[in-house]
């Protein structure tokens, strides 16, 4: 089988790799490093995360909060503005870009997030600034360009419902970015993800790009408090999810399910409902590290130390997934090639 990503060739292997904020396994996620080294590395797509400064202007970063992924903290001046905020439910501490404006982010340097995981990675901190949206789709541009082969770019909208309630909407925003760009056409080379129902749904009507509705193994939408995941893992929520979506973007867990060990049991049955429903799927997120490896993929007792990554991309691929995102896009690559 092959794969597509609308706007992307169609690729040789399957599934499609989506490069996770990039190389983020070996380079401060969403950094251009961490994008170009995905390229090099042979993705087929890298994602931005999408939240929104006090301007108003869509940057790149996992999550609003951002103390843990630049080095605002070593700033003086920003020092008063470190609070406490309820994101989804949940009381965050730190520094939000809502608080800050583009020109004041664009003074900061990206930090690795997990130094105790990734301190080869760590040894890039402090050296590249936070992008804007715009200026992602120009390195996927620029790479198509130069590589001569289509690299899409998959940005999800983090957080779309607690914006809008600070004053900051992001759905209008983010058309608006997306027709000056020129990615509103069926044939543009993204892919749209949000956790929320309604970004998705408007979008649909707004819009002709693939969208992806993102799930996790519990909890549920954040703009839908009546509704769990699991419901709309049903067959007849699958069938609701395709009224507006392209894909389904489940945790990996719930295509590759974990026994008591930790071990992985055959598959579920999501990726055949899914395909009934008319859903692609695409599974997240895979890393290379034991600490997030099944119990039979991991190599030795260190848990920040790499397993056998290579056998879980092909235990997904088997199953049937259309796409995965990978903090190792590299890795990924060469076990698909491996299995072709």
């Amino acid at each position: 089988m092959i794969a597509r990503l609308a706007g992307t060739p169609a690729v040789a292997q399957s599934p499609l790799i989506i490069a996770h904020r990039g190389a983020s396994g070996e380079r401060p996620e969403h950094t251009r490093a961490a994008y170009l080294l995905a390229v090099e590395q042979g993705a087929d797509v890298i994602e931005p995360d999408l939240v929104l400064t006090k301007d108003g202007v869509l940057v790149d970063r996992h999550e609003n909060e951002i103390g843990g992924t630049t080095d605002v903290a070593d700033w003086p001046e920003f020092a008063d503005r470190k609070t406490t905020r309820i994101i989804d439910g949940v009381e965050t501490p730190g520094w939000f870009t809502e608080d800050f404006t583009l020109a004041e982010l664009k003074t900061l340097r990206a930090r690795e997030r997990l130094p105790a995981f990734r301190p080869a990675s760590a040894a890039f901190d402090g050296q590249e600034p936070i992008l804007t949206f715009d200026e992602v789709v120009a390195i996927a541009r620029e790479a198509s360009a130069r590589i001569g082969r289509t690299i899409a770019v998959a940005p999800e909208l983090k957080h779309p419902a607690y914006f809008a309630s600070i004053g900051l909407p992001m759905e209008d925003r983010f058309v608006a970015e997306l027709a000056r760009l020129g990615l509103t056409g069926a044939d543009a080379p993204i892919i749209v993800q949000c956790f929320e129902v309604g970004p998705l749904e408007r979008l649909s009507r707004r819009i002709d790009v693939p969208l992806a509705q993102l799930v996790s193994p519990t909890g549920g939408p954040a703009d839908r408090p009546g509704l769990t995941y699991a419901e709309m893992l049903t067959p007849q929520g699958l069938g609701s999810v395709a009224a507006y979506a392209d894909w389904l973007a489940p945790e990996m867990t719930l295509v590759l399910p974990r026994d008591a060990e930790g071990r992985s049991t055959a598959p579920s049955a999501l990726v055949a409902e899914a395909h009934a429903a008319g859903l692609k799927v695409v599974a997240w997120t895979v890393r290379a590290e034991n600490a997030f490896l099944p119990t039979e993929r991991r190599r030795g007792q260190n848990f920040a130390e790499p397993g056998d990554m290579g056998g879980l991309v092909r235990d997904l691929a088997d199953a049937g997934v259309d796409a995965l995102f990978t903090d190792f896009p590299g890795l990924a690559r060469q076990a698909l090639d491996a299995a072709n």
